[in-house]
């Protein structure tokens, strides 16, 4: 087969140019209803309690997808797997424009595009890796990480600057345009394996085996590899701990952060951007945990993350909503946003092996979106019934403590070696 090149050298960066973008694309979708929460209750007169849980549903099926989704992508092909997903997010966005009753939401915005995005997450992230990479897996992961993290809070100041001018169904349509017009790319710049464009995965040596495709039935694979992650105390305690990262990002403050800048006074715009300032750490701290996972112990780093997280999340009542105390907490909070992936992925393949990794790791970030959902449901009760969110910022701040202590009962090393 004709090699085929990216200006001369390896494709391999073509291809997380194109996985970039895909993820960057997926995540602003998904911080959409952060955005339209509140101007969907002004526009139809539904509780904080209806869009939390149509938000929570597409947390939840974001999360519970992700295996399932590595599985077809084995079977069926990434470029495949995502060029449906793009679909159904494009279509179920536009779909939502002519929604008027709350389960018209929850199936727009909580069931298909939670399906869709779910395709489009960190088990896409660690199929690339694992196919594509031979070596520097750590840094490629952090940088697919920073691009979901850093999407869905970079996307957060445009699309509040459009709601407030022009309402919700600009935001929606927009994003309804941006998947659609990932479909060409995704199909014309995708190649499925290094082999078919005549190439090794990055770093590995021309005489590197050819990859074995997968030929059996997706849903069994995931399962299968369920049971087999399930007889293991370090798939428990990786789980776990995703739940808390889930529980603390995307469903506390990716989904609630807004509405509570806004119970201090703040405009939606500013309190996207206060997001913004945000994404912009987290590239810069989860591409550095890349880098870190390379060449140092990966529970040690994941210690380091969650134990930031927590005190940063309990600082927030103290920030008293001031210019400083908001940057302080942006600053540190954002850091490490989402800087566990890479580390856990690490952990994964270690464990489980290259080929099962991506399926259990899908199954990990699972329960990171189960933690997600409980967050965004639970949160919206807690203002609902308090009329504050503060209580549940800082019970997950605890909580995140609680994980990194968590994190270093995890055991060292491939599970062929003793304990």
């Amino acid at each position: 087969m004709q090699q085929r090149t990216f200006f001369g050298r390896h494709y391999a960066p073509a291809v997380v140019a194109v996985i970039f973008v895909a993820l960057l694309a997926a995540a602003g979708l998904r911080s959409t209803p952060a955005v339209l929460m509140v101007p969907w209750e002004e526009s139809f007169g539904w509780s904080r309690g209806t869009t939390s849980f149509a938000a929570a549903c597409g947390i939840f099926l974001f999360g519970l997808t992700g295996p399932f989704a590595a599985a077809a992508m084995q079977r069926f092909g990434i470029r495949a797997t995502m060029i449906v997903a793009l679909a159904m997010m494009s279509l179920s966005s536009f779909a939502s424009l002519f929604m008027t009753a709350p389960w018209q939401l929850i199936v727009t915005w909580g069931l298909v595009s939670g399906i869709g995005s779910g395709c489009i997450t960190n088990v896409l992230s660690a199929t690339i890796v694992n196919r594509w990479f031979f070596t520097n897996r750590g840094l490629v992961m952090g940088l697919f990480a920073a691009s979901t993290s850093t999407g869905t809070l970079i996307f957060f100041p445009g699309l509040s600057a459009i709601a407030q001018a022009g309402g919700w169904q600009p935001v929606v349509l927009c994003v309804a345009l941006v998947m659609a017009l990932l479909i060409p790319l995704v199909w014309l710049l995708l190649p499925e394996w290094p082999a078919d464009v005549g190439q090794v995965p990055f770093g590995a040596d021309p005489d590197h085996p050819p990859e074995i495709r997968e030929t059996g039935n997706p849903l069994k694979t995931a399962f299968t590899a369920l049971g087999e992650g399930a007889r293991s105390r370090d798939f428990w305690l990786l789980a776990g701990t995703f739940f808390v990262c889930g529980f603390t990002t995307n469903g506390l403050v990716g989904t609630h952060m807004i509405a509570l800048c806004q119970d201090y006074g703040m405009t939606i715009v500013a309190a996207g951007s206060l997001l913004a300032i945000m994404g912009v750490f987290d590239l810069v701290g989860t591409t550095a945990s890349g880098w870190l996972t390379d060449r140092y112990d990966p529970r040690k780093l994941l210690f380091a993350y969650y134990g930031l997280r927590g005190l940063s999340l309990i600082y927030l009542p103290f920030a008293d909503f001031s210019f400083v105390g908001l940057s302080l907490f942006a600053v540190f909070y954002g850091l490490d946003w989402i800087a566990t992936v890479p580390p856990t992925l690490a952990i994964a393949n270690q464990r489980f092996g290259l080929k099962k990794a991506p399926i259990l790791f899908g199954w990990i970030s699972a329960s990171h979106q189960i933690g997600a959902a409980s967050a965004a449901f639970l949160a919206g009760v807690s203002r609902s019934v308090s009329g504050s969110y503060l209580q549940a910022f800082v019970v997950a701040g605890f909580v995140a403590v609680l994980a990194a202590f968590l994190s270093l009962m995890i055991r060292r090393g491939p599970a062929t070696q003793p304990a």
